[in-house]
């Protein structure tokens, strides 16, 4: 059923900031707002009436299926906090809130719903999916996306193959392999029987929802191929729908700038410890960032650090090796452009040098997380070293050693306490830790 209200009308209608997938989902009808009107404005009477307005089932119907839809209907998901009085929410959209989740209705732990794209994305993008089937005030999103040539040949793949999504602006699609995708399928979460390399038990929609999520922000789909369970410095995926994804709260990397000495040392400890297993890991895959900043590193409250935002990684496969988007200027369409300008490029994956991530973070972030922090003697070691490693000029081999000097500084700069719950009592009696 085609909704027949716009959706930033009524999202202007309800004043609720949360309301941006009226704005994003696939079966939306987007249009220019409209005024307000007083007697249309709904009433929120409980959490189980606003999670249909969070996810916008009266008007879209992008989200039916998918757990995270389910969470909503079991009222597992709640935003009774939103509700407060004292809880004033800013006019513009926040790129996250804060909500609660449970797999039980009975026990409960805080969660961060993150928006994958900015307010000012998302209507970029709606306004480039109508524009592209010239209708630049209103169209069916779903219906002018399925009519794409690109989405007609993923009806009929029954294996998603580098050619399907080549022209996608995602730097983990720049150069996949087979087995990449092969591990996109096998482990997408949003279907039912997942496991399978193929996707003959896809649904139509299952295969817009993915082909989507691909083409907007791949963070969700980084999640569930490289899930935290199996050691991965990624948070657990807990669901995702249209633009936006559930997953388990962290704090801000930034938060900690001001944090003691042998906090800030554990914590840059363990950032170039994760650089190192994006670079060397048993699946052979070599994971790197195309840009850095501290948001995209959070931490968890038993002080563990973990990548919070995995947009910006690439992906490698060392292994079988990458098939380069040769085509990728003439496979471009309205899927290449929903985030990025059309003429946006990337580049080639043979000229990414394995040092980029250490150079990036000890130009970006290390800095600001160490800066003054120890005594001069060694506050001076660390700031010679950090400033060796952002040189990018500087050879792969040099780069990964000065890494190492730098990590054998900080390691002895930690203390063992409960403060580092992740690694305590461990830290004890290994050394290890």
């Amino acid at each position: 059923m085609e909704p027949q209200l716009g959706p930033e009308a009524i999202a202007l209608r309800l004043g609720w900031p949360a309301l941006f997938l009226w704005v994003s989902a696939l079966s939306c009808s987007v249009s220019l707002p409209a005024p307000p009107s007083p007697s249309l404005v709904p009433r929120v009477r409980t959490s189980y009436n606003f999670g249909r307005t969070f996810l916008g089932l009266d008007k879209c119907n992008a989200c039916i299926g998918t757990s995270i839809c389910k969470k909503f209907f079991k009222e597992e998901i709640r935003f009774d906090n939103w509700l407060a009085s004292h809880f004033e929410l800013p006019l513009d959209y926040l790129r996250s809130y804060p909500a609660n989740y449970s797999d039980d209705s009975k026990t409960w732990r805080p969660v961060e719903i993150a928006r994958l794209l900015s307010k000012h994305q998302n209507e970029i993008s709606d306004r480039r999916i109508c524009a592209s089937a010239a209708a630049p005030k209103t169209c069916s999103i779903e219906r002018v996306l399925r009519k794409t040539g690109r989405f007609q040949k993923w009806l009929q793949a029954k294996r998603l193959t580098p050619d399907l999504v080549q022209g996608l602006p995602s730097p983990l699609l720049r150069c996949p392999s087979q087995r990449l995708l092969d591990r996109v399928v096998r482990r997408y979460a949003e279907v039912a029987d997942a496991g399978s390399i193929f996707m003959d038990h896809f649904t139509d929609r299952d295969k817009l929802r993915l082909l989507y999520t691909l083409a907007v922000n791949t963070h969700p789909i980084l999640l569930q191929i490289f899930p935290g369970a199996e050691g991965w410095p990624l948070p657990k995926y807990l669901g995702s729908c249209g633009r936006f994804l559930v997953s388990t709260s962290t704090s801000l990397l930034q938060e900690f700038y001001g944090a003691p000495p042998d906090q800030a040392a554990d914590l840059a400890y363990q950032l170039l410890r994760i650089l190192e297993s994006l670079r060397n890991n048993d699946l052979n895959y070599f994971l790197y960032f195309t840009h850095v900043d501290a948001a995209m590193f959070g931490i968890f409250n038993n002080g563990h650090l973990f990548i919070r935002d995995a947009s910006a990684l690439g992906v490698i496969d060392k292994q079988e090796g990458s098939q380069a988007a040769a085509r990728a200027r003439e496979n471009k369409d309205i899927f290449s452009c929903l985030v990025t300008g059309c003429q946006a490029e990337l580049p080639s994956c043979d000229t990414i040098p394995e040092k980029q991530s250490l150079v990036l973070v000890c130009q970006q972030v290390l800095p600001q997380l160490l800066q003054g922090k120890f005594p001069s003697p060694v506050q001076q070691q660390i700031d010679v070293l950090l400033a060796k490693c952002g040189e990018g000029a500087r050879p792969d081999p040099e780069v990964f050693g000065v890494a190492s000097q730098l990590k054998d500084i900080l390691r002895p700069l930690r203390t063992c306490d409960p403060r580092f719950a992740y690694r305590y009592p461990d830290c004890k009696y290994n050394d290890k830790f």
